[in-house]
């Protein structure tokens, strides 16, 4: 058992904290990587011309949900299984949960790759129809070429955190992030691809990341061998998406979230679609960012959960959540502060960069909240507590969908409304999922 994981109960903060930047530094090298990636696909699809920036921008919410549900929500949920299983010393559940969470992971990136590869028509067109024709030759190659791969590479990743070892996971997925931005230039310019080059890169290094993944867990980087010759259980199925179901569904609320807001911008135009891609930008921008300390919080306070101590369970859980809000606080302000700086980054378009610079500087000064929410749902997982993070995401997207609609509308802010109501549901995200986290709840009733 990894010394950063096994005695959480007696540390002081200060070496509570010392064991959670130990499991989070690694990850969050990795999200920094992915950041860096993500930044450079948002200017490779501006240099394509503002119609495929909007195609871009409307693939957008389906390929961070495709991210967030393999490797933070479902993921979360394997991590949280193998962690507690672990932490009440029952390593032969460990080593059969790999084969279910394996199964789990091609299920749901064949769903994705029907849905989206299949129709992508039919599925983008409910959101912004100018911007169909651009998005779903992209989406065809992103997700039928991709999904499946990616949903791999991620959970078996989870399997390897599950088990402690997060440097080891994110040595793979660190490789997969730096030689993305190449190929997706060399794809989309010199070969000619344009847009769709980005959804064949993408799936060009999840297939080498899932196959490499697959190796190190196969020969027990995870600390333990994996069973695959056991007859699948749903007893283990259900330790795996009782968490990882949950969290699915509130990464689908989450895009949902974006999703409708696209939907509300497009009737003023395409420069109002692609501005929204720049400015829902530093969302998920900043959600990989609480993704390395949440990844950890969901080791750490699966471990204590499994043994029982919610004490410790709790403290770690806080002592992360304050970590996230320092970081995320501070770069949503600095976004807030300069947005036309950010907004610039990422288009030539003056329009755009002034719709983009709106939104941003409303909803930046709101991230602070948001990473605080994100890190405490990642606890949330390894602890089985899932009823704060459901509450909070339905709050969010009333505010942000219905409260955006009232201040655009009827109260006539126009595109501001919308931007306000984004920022009041990112605030109520974080507040409400922050307020879940104390005893009466954890451990509350199981």
């Amino acid at each position: 058992m990894p010394e950063a994981i096994a005695a959480v109960a007696p540390a002081p903060a200060s070496a509570l904290l010392r064991r959670i930047l130990a499991l989070a530094a690694p990850t969050s090298l990795v999200a920094l990587l992915q950041v860096g990636a993500q930044l450079a696909e948002t200017w490779l699809a501006a240099r394509q011309g503002t119609a495929a920036l909007a195609g871009w921008a409307v693939v957008l919410p389906f390929a961070l949900l495709l991210q967030q549900m393999s490797a933070g929500a479902m993921g979360g949920g394997v991590v949280a299984a193998i962690a507690r299983a672990l932490g009440a010393g029952r390593r032969e559940d460990a080593a059969a949960l790999v084969l279910h969470a394996v199964l789990i992971a091609v299920t749901a990136g064949g769903v994705f790759a029907l849905a989206l590869a299949g129709f992508p028509r039919a599925v983008l067109g409910l959101i912004a129809p100018s911007a169909v024709e651009a998005g779903a030759p992209y989406a065809a190659w992103l997700f039928g070429a991709g999904a499946v791969p990616a949903w791999l590479a991620n959970t078996l990743a989870s399997v390897l955190r599950g088990g402690g070892k997060h440097a080891l996971a994110a040595r793979v997925l660190a490789l997969a992030w730096l030689a993305y931005p190449p190929l997706a230039w060399a794809l989309a310019e010199p070969a000619g691809m344009g847009l769709s080059g980005l959804g064949a890169g993408f799936a060009l290094v999840f297939w080498a990341a899932a196959l490499a993944m697959a190796a190190v867990v196969l020969r027990g980087g995870a600390g333990f061998t994996p069973t695959l010759r056991v007859r699948p259980q749903l007893a283990l199925f259900r330790r795996i998406l009782s968490v990882g179901l949950v969290a699915c569904a509130l990464a689908t609320i989450a895009n949902l979230t974006t999703i409708l807001v696209t939907a509300q911008l497009a009737r003023h135009g395409a420069a109002a679609v692609a501005a929204y891609g720049i400015a829902a930008r530093l969302e998920f921008l900043t959600i990989p960012l609480a993704f390395g300390v949440g990844s950890a919080l969901t080791a750490l306070v699966g471990r204590a959960a499994g043994a029982g101590d919610w004490t410790a369970a709790r403290r770690t859980a806080w002592t992360g959540g304050l970590l996230a809000l320092g970081v995320a606080g501070s770069a949503g302000l600095a976004v807030g502060l300069a947005p036309g700086a950010f907004a610039n980054t990422f288009t030539t378009d003056p329009a755009v960069a002034a719709i983009a610079a709106r939104g941003l500087s409303y909803t930046g000064p709101a991230f602070g909240g948001f990473g605080l929410g994100m890190a405490l749902y990642f606890a949330a997982m390894g602890a089985g507590r899932m009823r704060g993070p459901v509450l909070a995401a339905l709050a969010r997207i009333g505010l942000a969908v219905g409260g955006g609609w009232l201040l655009a509308n009827p109260l006539s802010l126009g595109l501001d409304g919308h931007f306000i109501g984004v920022a009041l549901g990112i605030t109520a995200y974080g507040l409400i999922t922050a307020a879940s986290v104390r005893p009466g709840v954890w451990p509350g009733r199981g």
